[in-house]
């Protein structure tokens, strides 16, 4: 992207970007044809083959680790092509997941015939009004999405005007985080506090303990996880997505062209906590608890270091990164439950220094060496 700005005046830049987007040689763009093949990989395996090898139990586990793939997707976009890096992503995840376990409670203790959930009666507690608007299943979903894109437009509009970013930008996304799980703590009777919102017994309606309906809700993530893999795709191969690339390279390039560039990462950032959020509200009833834990400065940099070692700047790195480091942090952290966070550090560390683009990258550097082969093949032939 930068050798394409590279050019004397702003309409030759405008006119070379558009050859290029058009021809699809932007470096970095996924081609259409292989990211089909991948959308259709990715389908088939979790959604045909997953559910036939795993059992109930597996699938369940498997449908937590794609709502972590989801927010990935997000963070791909924001630090892979926008250079932001969001340690925060927790904040985000944890209002979609809360706005969520808010409605869940406030329909089972409908259910029971209760005016507010059982905690809170345990507390002797009565239902507070803010709680009121999450009976409405209509309100519940208009709050996961703009709930989250109110709060990542305030504050990423405010941060990048004032033209903070890099390691400053990663401080104020862990100090947001670290002061929303210490809210959310303090808040004994109306959110439980530290131990969270959990003993969910259905989802608009459906039974959570009908194994029928807990596979339906495996199948509405692994959709919505392929449906934002599709917008991050549309992202990357559109205009916006050349310029989010040309912001992150060069900001005063950028802006000698005309554009914004706060506006440009304020909207991806926004993008990136929407899909955090809408990961987090599913992972509610798949995984039938959240609460400060989930959503910490720990688990927020686990997103990051998913990213980081499958690709953070490809389309599928951040959730085949995802999948695989949850899958070995729930396999190995049973068997060695005091060195998952070693082993972690480790795989990170060795990625960084190996390879720097992640795991996706390897295809990278061997379509380069089947080139190089080809070269020298050629060469010895004339």
């Amino acid at each position: 992207m930068t050798a394409t700005i590279e050019t004397t005046t702003p309409e030759r830049q405008r006119t070379t970007v558009t050859t290029r987007r058009r021809a699809g040689l932007a470096p970095g763009v996924p081609r259409t044809k292989g990211t089909m093949v991948g959308l259709i990989l990715l389908g088939l395996g979790l959604a045909v083959l997953a559910p036939a090898l795993m059992t109930d139990f597996q699938l369940g586990q498997l449908g937590r680790f794609i709502c972590y793939a989801m927010v990935a997707v997000g963070i791909g976009l924001a630090w892979g092509r926008g250079g932001m890096l969001t340690l925060g992503q927790g904040v985000f995840f944890g209002l979609g997941a809360y706005v969520m376990a808010m409605h869940m409670q406030l329909a089972d203790a409908g259910f029971a015939g209760e005016d507010a959930p059982q905690f809170m009666r345990n507390f002797g507690a009565s239902l507070p009004w803010w709680w009121e608007p999450f009976r409405s299943e209509l309100f519940t979903l208009v709050a996961i999405l703009l709930l989250p894109a109110m709060l990542a437009f305030a504050l990423g509009f405010s941060v990048f005007k004032r033209k903070v970013k890099g390691a400053y930008f990663a401080i104020l996304n862990q100090a947001l985080v670290a002061a929303f799980v210490v809210l959310l703590v303090g808040q004994q009777t109306t959110l439980n506090g530290s131990n969270g919102l959990s003993g969910f017994q259905s989802w608009f309606g459906l039974s959570l303990y009908d194994p029928a309906n807990r596979r339906l809700l495996y199948y509405v993530a692994v959709a919505v996880l392929l449906v934002m893999v599709l917008i991050a795709f549309w992202i990357m191969r559109s205009r916006f997505g050349e310029l989010l690339v040309a912001t992150r390279d060069s900001e005063e390039r950028v802006r000698f062209l005309g554009y914004d560039p706060a506006l440009i990462k304020t909207i991806t950032f926004v993008i990136a906590a929407v899909m955090a959020s809408v990961a987090g509200a599913l992972f509610v009833p798949i995984v039938g608890i959240i609460s400060p834990a989930e959503i910490g400065v720990v688990p927020s940099i686990a997103f990051v270091i998913g990213v980081a070692i499958g690709g953070r700047a490809t389309l599928f790195g951040p959730v085949i990164g995802a999948l695989a480091v949850a899958w070995a942090e729930s396999s190995l952290a049973q068997t060695f439950p005091s060195g998952w966070s070693y082993f972690q550090g480790l795989l990170l560390i060795l990625v960084i220094a190996l390879l720097p683009g992640g795991v996706a990258s390897v295809v990278h550097y061997l379509r380069n060496y089947r080139s190089y082969l080809r070269f020298n093949r050629n060469r010895r032939s004339s």
